[in-house]
């Protein structure tokens, strides 16, 4: 940078640091919910600026957690795959993993839940409605059985695809 520039408090355009746009997730709240406010679905609790496993006050704003939307459209943010030789001979014991990971996941972040477990042609997969909560069973499923793990995130959706085969 030269003297001229520095007087005139000129800076130049450095392409390495160019903001990235803000990410559009249609199933994040617009603006800032009113607190308290309760999942009329779930029971969930909008407190403190973060969805809670709370008792509902008395005065609090019904809406509809970003989970419960997720599941009324459809519309899964993880999808977790799993297959391979060994999943049908471990399926139930895979299966009970992925459910106490949810559960423990759900404790603290009601937003983290698994929509759907369904067969597929190629083994079983698993829908989300966090992105965490693919990634963390992806984590539980390479930590317990090891096999390959597969990652695919797209960030114009905020959706990851998780693939786990053994």
């Amino acid at each position: 940078m030269n003297k001229q520039s520095q007087q005139s408090g000129f800076q130049p355009i450095r392409h390495d640091r160019l903001l990235q746009e803000a990410r559009h997730d249609a199933y994040k709240a617009k603006g800032k919910l009113p607190e308290p406010a309760v999942c009329s679905d779930c029971g969930a609790v909008f407190h403190d600026g973060r969805w809670q496993w709370l008792p509902a006050p008395a005065n609090a704003h019904q809406t509809s957690c970003p989970a419960c939307h997720r599941i009324r459209d459809h519309f899964p943010a993880g999808y977790v795959s799993l297959s391979g030789n060994f999943f049908p001979e471990h399926e139930h014991e895979i299966l009970q993993l992925i459910q106490h990971r949810e559960a423990q996941e759900k404790i603290s972040h009601p937003l983290q839940r698994i929509m759907a477990i369904e067969k597929t042609a190629q083994g079983t997969q698993i829908t989300t409605t966090d992105i965490h909560l693919a990634r963390g069973i992806g984590e539980a499923l390479h930590h317990a059985y090891q096999g390959e793990l597969e990652y695919h995130y797209n960030p114009d959706q905020n959706l990851l695809r998780v693939n786990w085969t053994r």
